[in-house]
């Protein structure tokens, strides 16, 4: 396992982060919320990475993990700017976008900065634009109003927040409604037993794309995470077709 190292942001905010130099573009993974580069889709990707001489490069967000920093402060900008940064001082030629769920939201806005290094994106249950659709109005109130709201939490037992913060910054950050300024290749992977993000979100993102390269594959039997074994060889296979 190659070791975890630290770069550090100009505010002094310590990023984990795991690499791998190789061949083809370098792979980043984007995971999703509340999630780190420990999880079974990273790890599965960063090991396949290896074994076949691959670039691939895994992070924590700030707050998350083994990075530092306070959860509460996270936003969607705040974390793609720390994404720009490790792959800035990382990682040389194109880039593979990878993102889970609100890492799929999180790779749109990385993709758009990557500009002419950007080689392909993939998506698995992305949830971009999940602040307008996966809450109600009362929460949207409370969030609006400053307060934080707080869900219950299918993988763990504490309750998942949502923090006014990023509640805020999210609303400068949707996507969905308008053409999304990406032209490369892209891969769309959602299951049909999604209880956390409808695949339908899938089909508006993929409708959103300038990209015409864009193919979507939904599986019937899968739910949020396809993290099953068939799920991570679905994974697997559509990260090879790019190399």
């Amino acid at each position: 396992m190659t070791d975890i190292r630290f770069h550090e942001m100009p505010d002094g905010r310590r990023i984990a982060f795991r690499h791998l130099e190789g061949n083809g573009p370098t792979l980043v993974f984007l995971p999703g919320y509340m999630s780190d580069m420990a999880g079974g889709k990273a790890t599965a990707l960063f090991a396949e990475a290896e074994a076949q001489g691959r670039g691939c490069l895994l992070l924590d967000y700030s707050g998350c993990g083994q990075s530092s920093g306070d959860f509460a402060d996270g936003t969607l900008s705040r974390w793609r700017d720390e994404v720009l940064a490790l792959v800035e001082a990382n990682a040389e030629g194109p880039i593979l976008l990878v993102g889970s769920s609100m890492g799929g939201w999180l790779m749109l806005l990385v993709a758009e900065k990557l500009g002419e290094r950007l080689a392909g994106v993939v998506g698995i249950a992305a949830a971009p634009d999940f602040t307008r659709w996966g809450y109600t109005d009362e929460q949207r109130s409370t969030l609006a109003n400053g307060s934080a709201v707080y869900e219950d939490n299918p993988y763990g037992p504490e309750p998942t927040p949502t923090h006014p913060g990023f509640y805020a910054d999210a609303e400068r950050q949707l996507r969905l409604d308008k053409e999304i300024a990406i032209d490369c290749p892209v891969r769309l992977l959602h299951g049909q037993r999604d209880a956390d993000v409808p695949w339908e979100i899938c089909m508006r993102l993929s409708e959103a794309l300038r990209s015409d390269a864009v193919q979507v594959t939904l599986v019937k039997d899968g739910d949020h995470r396809l993290s099953r074994e068939q799920d991570i060889a679905l994974l697997k296979a559509t990260v090879a077709s790019f190399y």
